[in-house]
C-alpha cells in the first residue's frame, strides 16, 4: 500500500468553487451542453436580447414557462404565499406567528408579486430602448410600502380576507411596518409622489437616491425639547434588493495630473486619494392599475478596501482594523448631517458627490450598452435635478465625457446642457447651496477645475453680449468672490441645464424677478418655466382616507378619478344631496376619532373629536411660522382665561395640533418646539379651560402619521411669510381630504384659491410685493409691536410657560432684530381670520358645503398632471405601455 502510494502521480488539487464556466469542455452531464452565453448581472443591451432569446432551445423555454411563478389573485392563493414565507423565510410556525410575522409574510408575498411586474417592465424598457427619465433627489419620503403595493395592484381586499382567515386584522398588520426614513420634508415627499405618478402613467423612469441607514433621525420629545435618536428603519426591510454585483468605485481627494498627448491635446486625469465603493439597492415602484413597475436605486457606501483589515487586527490595532469601513459607512449613514462644523460640511459634500458619481456611472453604463454615438445621449437620457443637491452631476458628466470618453469640451458641454433639467425649490437666498472653494479643491480637485472652466466659458459668452456691464459678470459668476470664495450651486445648475422650473406660479415668477433675474436677461424667458406641484391621489385619498374614496367612487361610478383627478368636479352635482352631505360629515368625524386615538396613545392627552381640529404639520422653520401659530394659541388661551362662564359656553372648542422636525443644528426652530410643548403643558392641565383649548405636539411626524392626520383636519395652517414658500404640498393633501385652509398668499395657496374659490379658503396677511418694504421699515423707521402680540409676549416673559429665558432669542428676533418673517405685521390679521373660522365652523351646513367644494375642485393638483407637464415641456419622453400579458 505504501509503495503504491509513493509511486502514484501527484493529484492536482483545484478549488471547486472557482472553476469558471469556460473551463468545461464539451458535454458536462447526460443532457447538458456548454453554456452558450455568459449572463451579466446588469442585463443585456437591446441589440443582444434577440440573439440571446434565439439561443434558448424551445423545450427549455417551455419548461421555464411551466414552472414560472404566477401572481396570486384569490385569498387562498395569497394565504399560501404568505404562510410559505412565514414558515420558510422567517422560520416561524402557526404557534409563534405574531403580528410582525404576519406583516413580514404579507409583505414578502406582495414583494414577490411586484417583482414579476418589475422584471417585465425593465425588460420591456430595455427592449424598446426609448428615452428614459432619471430623477435625482437626495430625499425620497416614501412612507410605508405595503398598503401602497396592495392598493396599486388591486389586491388589498384579497389580502384582508386572507389575513382574517388566519386570525389577523389588516390595520394591525399595516401598522407593523417602519416608514422608509429616506427624507424629511416636502422635497422628499414630492419625489415620492412623482415616482408613483411616473409608474402609474407608464413613463420609463428611475429614481436615484441614497440609502440612509439611520434616516434623518427619530424625533423624541423629552421635557419639551426635541432629542434626536437614530431611526433603525432597516432592521427588517423586505422592499429592497441588494445588487451585490452593481458597485461603483467613487474617488475623493487626490490630485489632477495634466499632460499633452501625441496630438498635442491637453489631457487630465484625477489620481490618488481615497476610493469608497457604492453598492446598489433596488426598490420596486408599482404603478396604480397597470403592469408598469419602475425602479428606485439607492446607493449604500462601503470601504473599497474591504470591511476588515486583518493585518491591523493581528497586530493589536483592533479599532483601526475597521476604521476604513466605518469612515466609508458614514457617507450613507444620515440624511443632512449637521453642518455647523467644518467636518459636517465636508461629509455633506462627500455625500452629494458619492450619490451623483454612482448614479452617473450607472446611467452612462446603461447608455453605452446601446452602442449609440455620444451625440445621441440627450435623446436617450433626461436627468432631472430635484433642487441643487445633485448639481455635482453636471461637472461629473462633463468629466466623464472629456476625461474618460475623450470628447472635445464643446461637444461634451452641449450634451450636458441638453441632458439636465433643474427644479428650483426656494427663493430664500440663504437657502441656495454654496460650497467653499478650498473645501471643493481638497475633496474634488478635478471638479473644481471643470467648474472654473464652465464659469470662464459662460462669462466670456456673457461679456460678448453685454461688453460694458462688469457688475453683471460678478453677479452671475458661479464663483462668488467672497472670503473664502464660494461655488454657487444654483447658478451651476441653471447654466448646465436646458430648462429651469419653479413649483408654483408665484414662485416661478419670483425666481425670475429675484434670485435669477440676471439670467432671464441673459437667456431670455424661455429657459424658465413653471410646473405647479401636485400629490398622488392614490396615497393621499385612496390609501389615507378609504371611506371617502369609496363614497366618491359610489357617486362617480368607479375609481377612474384616481387616474384622472379632474373627474372630481362631478361631485359638485351632489353638494345639495342630504345623504351625501351626512355621510361626508360622518367620515370626517370618524377620521377625527381615529386621530384622537393616536393622540391619546402617543401623548396621553384626551381630545374631543367634536372640537375644531386646527393642524400645522411640516418641517419646523421660521419662514413656515409655527411661532405665529403658537403665539395665536397663547392669545386664545389668554382670551379664554378672561371669559365669563356665559362667554365660555358660546366659545368654539379647538384642538391645536403641531408636528414636524427641526434640523439638529437649527436652534431657533428647536426653541419653537419647546415653546409649543410648554404651552401645551400649561393649557392642557388648566381646569378653567377644559375642552375649549388643547395644544398637542405629535412627535416624530412622518408619512404614516400624515395619512392619519390629513383626513382629520377641519382647518390646516399654511401661514409662511408671503414670498418664502415655493409651493407647499401639504395644503393640497388637506384640501383633497375635505380640510379647509388658513393661509397667506404664498406658494400654491394662490392657485388653490383660484381653483376652489376664495369663499372656501381663509386668507390673511401681507402680500409678497410688500414684504421688502416692511422689512426695510422695521430696521429704519419706527417699529411697534402689535398690541395683541405684546400681551402674548408679556405672558411668556412672566414665566407663565416656564423659564422665560428659554424663549428670549425667539422673542428678541421679533422685538429687537427686525422681525424678518413679519410675525407682528400679520398677527392682527391672523387672529381676526381665526375668529371668522370659529364662526364659520359653528354653521355646520355652510362648513359642509365648503368641505365638499374643496374636494370637488382639487383635480388640478394631481402629481399625474405634473409628470405629464414635465414629460412634454422638459423631458421630451413618451409613455411606454406594458405588454398585453403584463396588464393586471
Amino acid at each position: 500500500m505504501a509503495t503504491a502510494t509513493a509511486t502514484s502521480p501527484a493529484r492536482e488539487r483545484r478549488p471547486s468553487t472557482s472553476a469558471p464556466l469556460s473551463d468545461f469542455k464539451g458535454p458536462v452531464g447526460p443532457s447538458f451542453t456548454r453554456p452558450k452565453h455568459k449572463r451579466t448581472v446588469t442585463g443585456f443591451g437591446p441589440g443582444e436580447i434577440k440573439s440571446v432569446e434565439a439561443s434558448i432551445p424551445e423545450p427549455r423555454r417551455e419548461a421555464w414557462k411551466k414552472i414560472a411563478p404566477k401572481p396570486f389573485s384569490t385569498p387562498d392563493e395569497f394565504e399560501k404565499e404568505a404562510v410559505r414565507h412565514i414558515e420558510t423565510t422567517l422560520a416561524r410556525s402557526l404557534y409563534n406567528c405574531d403580528e410582525f410575522a404576519a406583516y413580514a409574510g404579507t409583505a414578502l408575498a406582495f414583494r414577490d408579486r411586484l417583482v414579476l411586474d418589475w422584471n417585465k417592465t425593465q425588460q420591456n424598457q430595455t427592449f424598446t430602448d426609448q428615452k428614459r427619465v432619471y430623477y435625482l433627489s437626495l430625499e425620497f419620503l416614501m412612507g410605508r410600502a405595503l398598503d401602497n403595493a396592495m392598493l396599486n395592484v388591486g389586491q388589498k381586499d384579497t389580502a384582508t380576507k386572507g389575513l382574517s382567515e388566519l386570525g389577523f386584522r389588516m390595520e394591525d398588520i399595516i401598522s407593523q411596518e417602519h416608514d422608509a426614513a429616506l427624507g424629511n420634508g416636502g422635497l422628499g415627499r414630492l419625489a415620492a409622489c412623482f415616482l408613483d405618478s411616473m409608474a402609474s402613467l407608464n413613463y420609463p423612469a428611475w429614481g436615484y437616491g441614497l440609502r440612509y441607514r439611520y434616516g434623518i433621525f427619530k424625533q423624541e420629545i423629552i421635557d419639551g425639547y426635541q432629542v434626536e435618536v437614530p431611526d433603525y428603519w432597516l432592521d427588517f426591510n423586505p422592499w429592497e434588493f441588494q445588487r451585490h454585483d452593481v458597485t461603483v468605485d467613487v474617488q475623493f481627494y487626490g490630485h489632477v495630473n495634466r499632460w499633452q498627448d501625441d496630438e498635442g491635446k491637453t489631457q487630465c486625469s484625477w489620481e490618488g486619494g481615497e476610493i469608497v465603493q457604492a453598492v446598489a439597492f433596488d426598490v420596486p415602484i408599482p404603478g396604480y392599475s397597470t403592469g408598469t413597475c419602475n425602479n428606485l436605486r439607492l446607493w449604500g457606501s462601503k470601504a473599497a478596501s474591504g470591511e476588515f483589515d486583518f493585518q491591523k487586527f493581528n497586530s493589536g490595532e483592533y479599532e483601526s482594523s475597521v476604521a476604513d469601513q466605518q469612515r466609508a459607512e458614514t457617507i450613507s449613514a444620515v440624511l443632512y448631517p449637521n453642518d455647523n462644523l467644518e467636518r459636517g460640511k465636508e461629509l455633506r459634500l462627500k455625500q452629494q458627490y458619492f450619490w451623483c458619481a454612482a448614479s452617473l456611472h450607472d446611467i452612462v453604463r446603461r447608455f453605452k450598452k446601446t452602442k449609440r454615438a455620444w451625440k445621441e445621449f440627450p435623446n436617450q437620457v433626461a436627468i432631472q435635478l430635484n433642487d441643487t443637491h445633485p448639481t455635482l452631476a453636471i461637472p461629473e458628466l462633463q468629466r466623464i465625457l472629456v476625461d474618460v470618453e475623450g470628447l472635445e469640451w464643446d461637444d461634451a458641454w452641449s450634451i450636458v446642457q441638453k441632458t439636465f433639467g433643474y427644479t428650483n425649490h426656494t427663493v430664500l437666498p440663504e437657502a441656495l447651496e454654496k460650497w467653499s472653494v478650498p473645501l471643493m479643491q481638497y475633496l474634488l480637485p478635478r471638479h473644481l477645475q471643470i467648474i472654473y472652466d464652465i464659469n470662464l466659458n459662460f462669462l466670456q459668452w456673457v461679456e460678448r453680449s453685454s461688453p460694458k456691464d462688469r457688475d453683471l459678470l460678478s453677479r452671475v459668476s458661479i464663483i462668488e468672490e467672497s472670503n473664502p470664495k464660494m461655488v454657487r450651486m444654483a447658478y451651476l445648475a441653471l447654466i448646465g441645464s436646458h430648462k429651469v422650473n419653479g413649483v408654483a406660479e408665484l414662485h416661478s415668477d419670483l425666481i425670475k424677478t429675484t434670485i435669477f433675474k440676471d439670467f432671464v436677461s441673459i437667456y431670455g424667458p424661455d429657459k424658465f418655466t413653471n410646473v405647479t406641484n401636485g400629490i398622488t391621489p392614490r396615497r393621499w385619498l385612496h390609501q389615507a382616507n378609504p371611506r371617502l374614496s369609496e363614497l366618491i367612487a359610489s357617486k362617480l361610478g368607479g375609481h377612474e378619478f384616481l387616474k384622472d383627478l379632474t373627474l372630481l368636479h362631478k361631485l359638485e352635482n351632489f353638494v345639495d344631496d342630504k345623504e351625501f352631505r351626512k355621510e361626508f360629515r360622518e367620515i370626517k368625524y370618524a377620521n377625527k376619532v381615529r386621530l384622537a386615538k393616536l393622540i391619546k396613545e402617543t401623548t396621553g392627552d384626551t381630545v374631543n373629536p367634536a372640537a375644531l381640529f386646527d393642524i400645522q404639520v411640516k418641517r419646523i422653520h421660521e419662514y413656515k411660522r409655527q411661532q405665529l401659530n403658537i403665539f395665536g394659541v397663547v392669545h386664545r388661551y389668554l382670551q379664554i382665561k378672561a371669559m365669563t362662564p356665559e362667554e365660555k359656553k358660546k366659545a368654539q372648542p379647538r384642538v391645536s395640533i403641531f408636528g414636524g422636525k427641526a434640523a439638529p443644528g437649527y436652534w431657533m426652530a428647536k426653541t419653537v418646539i419647546h415653546l409649543i410643548n410648554q404651552v401645551g403643558k400649561v393649557v392642557n392641565h388648566d381646569p378653567d379651560v377644559g375642552d375649549l383649548l388643547k395644544v398637542i405636539f405629535l412627535e416624530d411626524y412622518n408619512v404614516s402619521k400624515a395619512e392619519i392626520i390629513c383626513p382629520a383636519s377641519d382647518i390646516s395652517e399654511h401661514i409662511s411669510t408671503a414670498g418664502t414658500e415655493a409651493s407647499g404640498t401639504s395644503n393640497m393633501k388637506f384640501c383633497l381630504n375635505g380640510g379647509l385652509i388658513i393661509g397667506t398668499c404664498d406658494g400654491a395657496n394662490i392657485e388653490i384659491t383660484r381653483e376652489i374659490g376664495d369663499e372656501n379658503i381663509f386668507l390673511f396677511g401681507n402680500l409678497a410685493e410688500d414684504v421688502d418694504d416692511l422689512r426695510h421699515s422695521h430696521l429704519y423707521s419706527k417699529y411697534e409691536l402689535d398690541e395683541h402680540l405684546a400681551k402674548v409676549f408679556d405672558a411668556i416673559h412672566s414665566g407663565m410657560f416656564g423659564d422665560a429665558g428659554s424663549f428670549s432669542a425667539l422673542l428678541n428676533g421679533i422685538v429687537e432684530h427686525g422681525d424678518y418673517y413679519l410675525v407682528s405685521d400679520d398677527f392682527a390679521s391672523y387672529i381676526k381670520t381665526q375668529g371668522l373660522i370659529d364662526e364659520s365652523f359653528k354653521n355646520t351646513e355652510e362648513w359642509t358645503t365648503k368641505m365638499i367644494l374643496s374636494v370637488a375642485r382639487m383635480g388640478f393638483f394631481s402629481s399625474d398632471r405634473c409628470i405629464d407637464e414635465y414629460a412634454e415641456s422638459i423631458w421630451n419622453v413618451e409613455q411606454l405601455a406594458p405588454k398585453k400579458e403584463e396588464a393586471l
